[in-house]
């Protein structure tokens, strides 16, 4: 599924129209990244957790030459899915909350 689909499936799914869709969905993308940029996680219960990761520096090697390169430290967003999310995507049925 693209973008593009994805905006035709929240359309039909809430009963608003496609620019509403991609405005929803832009500001959602747009506050997850400004919220992990911060260095601050983004937990959606039942679907996962966004957060930052540190990656240390490191050689590497390139792979044409075979010579040794230096990779720069940098952080990188990172996902971890949710109980509720993995259960569904792995076929079994989540337990309803009492």
């Amino acid at each position: 599924m693209n973008k593009a689909e994805l905006i035709d499936q929240l359309s039909k799914d809430s009963g608003i129209t496609k620019t509403e869709a991609n405005d929803v969905l832009d500001s959602l993308t747009g506050a997850i990244t400004s919220s992990l940029k911060k260095g601050d996680t983004v937990t959606l219960v039942g679907f996962g957790t966004f957060s930052v990761s540190d990656r240390a520096a490191r050689n590497g090697r390139n792979p044409q030459t075979g010579a040794t390169i230096k990779i720069k430290a940098r952080k990188v967003p990172k996902f971890k899915a949710g109980k509720d999310f993995k259960d569904k995507i792995a076929g079994g049925k989540a337990k309803a909350k009492k």
